[in-house]
């Protein structure tokens, strides 16, 4: 049944959403305008909704979910919306993973990084990891019963068995210096929690404290994956050295998205 009214067409409905999404500054707007539409129940709510993304709430807060690496990933309210160029990440570290591998997603926000790899790699023993309330209620709904989340700050939430056991630690820890929050879209600086934002002073504090601990739970051979920016990413790769990691960084020009993995050695 549709929801608008008679004398109403829907093509009519979109091209009026489309404009008032393209004044509030949306680059997406038509591709919104039809997910707002699809989601609203009544000409009542789609006005509510509408209403909510011009005031800036993020457009994946506000439908519920996100596509992300063909997955929808439920994104509840608070919770770090899950970024499309972190399929880079997915795809460096499901190329390290291998069924039976040990995966953790630290940082983990909604959970949509081990959930992805977990859908490329079957058979992966998937653990997450939150220090945020809400991102771990958020991502127990999107890993399944087959993995753990765990709430804590960073490895303080993981439990000792893995210690020593991890083949893949990926992170996607926040990476903008504080002095650049301001420069931030609005829909994520007024919308998204701080703590999953401001990387510190130069943007790696905790890329620092995630390399100074990732020797002693990666296995031999294991890898530690950091998602950071071009202009970090040299200083992310000398805090895995510092601690013994063999750093490498790996940029996609398409996405915009940079990686830094650092390698445990077998010996």
């Amino acid at each position: 049944m549709s929801i608008f009214p008679a004398g109403s067409p829907a093509d009519e409905v979109l091209s009026r959403t489309v404009t008032t999404l393209r004044g509030a500054g949306c680059v997406f707007a038509e591709e919104e305008a039809r997910l707002l539409l699809d989601a609203a129940a009544s000409p009542a709510e789609l006005a509510a909704l509408v209403h909510r993304r011009v005031a800036g709430e993020p457009l994946e807060v506000i439908l519920g979910w996100a596509e992300f690496c063909g997955l929808r990933v439920r994104v509840d309210a608070g919770v770090f919306v899950p970024r499309q160029r972190t399929r880079f990440l997915v795809g460096l570290a499901a190329e390290l993973a291998r069924p039976g591998a040990v995966v953790v997603d630290l940082c983990c926000g909604t959970g949509a990084i081990g959930a992805a790899v977990a859908a490329r790699v079957p058979g992966i023993e998937l653990s997450c990891a939150d220090v945020d309330p809400a991102a771990v209620r958020c991502a127990r709904l999107n890993v399944g019963p087959d993995a753990q989340v765990y709430k804590g700050d960073l490895y303080d939430a993981l439990p000792d068995a893995l210690r020593g056991r991890v083949d893949v630690l990926v992170v996607n820890a926040p990476y903008v210096p504080t002095d650049e929050m301001a420069m931030m879209p609005p829909e994520a600086r007024d919308h998204e929690p701080k703590h999953a934002l401001d990387g510190g002073a130069d943007g790696v504090e905790v890329h620092r404290r995630v390399a100074a601990g990732a020797p002693e739970w990666l296995a031999p051979g294991g890898s530690l994956l950091i998602e950071t920016s071009e202009e970090q990413a040299p200083l992310t790769a000398r805090a895995m050295a510092d601690h013994g990691l063999v750093p490498r960084v790996s940029t996609d020009e398409d996405v915009y998205c940079t990686v830094v993995t650092g390698t445990r050695t077998a010996g």
